[in-house]
C-alpha cells in the first residue's frame, strides 16, 4: 500500500484576488509562504520518504519550504501540473462569466488528456514508490479532479473548493484508490476545521 498524501500550494496574490492561475506561474505571497510552513510542520508526523512537486514556482516553492523540514528527496513531475485553462487565465470569476458563460474556455487542456496526464503521474508513483509515504504538491483543479475521479463524483471537482495549504490523503493500491480526508485545515492558524468522507 502507498500512502499519498496531496498538498495545495500555498496562497498567491491571485488566490486572494479570485484570479483563475491554471498554468500561469505565479510566486507565493507572504501568507501563502506561512501556509507552507505550517504545513511542513504538520507534515513531520507522517514519516514523508519522497516529495513529488508540480513544476510550477508556487508549487516548488511550497515544496522546498517542506523540504527543509523533513530532509527527503525532492522530484519535478509534469504530470501534476496544474490544469490549463487557456484564455481564461488571470480572470477573475466575474470576468470569466461575462466573457463565458457556459464556462467553456478557449484553449483549455481537453478533459480526457487531464485525466490521461494524472493517472499516468499516479502510475508512475505507484510503480516507483510503492509502499512509501509520498507528498504531491500540487494544485486546486487538479487534486480536485483525482478526489472526483476517485471517489466516483461524490467529492472533487464542482463539489468542494480546497483550500491554500490544505492535505488530502489517499491510499493506493495495484487494485484500488481509497480518498481517506480531504482538505485537512486544521494545523493551519487560520482555519480550525476538517473536511472527511
Amino acid at each position: 500500500m502507498t500512502n499519498l498524501y496531496f498538498l495545495r500550494h500555498g496562497e498567491t496574490d491571485w488566490n486572494v484576488m479570485g484570479r483563475i492561475q491554471g498554468r500561469t506561474d505565479i510566486p507565493l505571497n507572504s501568507n501563502g509562504v506561512r501556509q507552507a510552513k505550517e504545513s511542513s510542520e504538520f507534515l513531520t508526523n507522517l514519516n514523508i520518504d519522497y516529495i513529488v512537486t508540480s513544476p510550477l514556482k508556487r508549487a516548488q516553492d511550497t515544496a522546498k519550504i517542506v523540504q527543509e523540514k523533513i530532509n527527503v528527496d525532492l522530484i519535478v513531475m509534469e504530470e501534476f501540473i496544474e490544469l490549463s485553462f487557456g484564455d481564461a487565465e488571470g480572470m477573475t470569476l466575474d470576468e470569466r462569466l461575462k466573457l463565458y458563460p457556459d464556462r467553456v474556455y478557449p484553449n483549455q487542456e481537453e478533459e480526457s488528456s487531464f485525466k490521461t496526464r494524472f493517472s499516468k503521474g499516479l502510475d508512475i508513483v505507484q510503480n516507483k514508490y510503492r509502499n512509501k509515504n509520498v507528498l504531491i504538491v500540487s494544485h486546486g483543479a487538479l487534486i480536485n479532479a483525482i478526489l472526483y475521479h476517485y471517489s466516483h463524483g461524490e467529492i472533487g471537482t464542482g463539489k468542494i473548493k480546497l483550500t491554500n495549504g490544505g492535505i488530502t490523503s489517499l491510499e493506493m493500491t495495484d487494485e484500488k484508490v481509497e480518498v481517506l480526508e480531504y482538505n485537512k485545515i486544521n494545523h493551519l492558524s487560520q482555519y480550525n476545521r476538517i473536511g472527511e468522507i
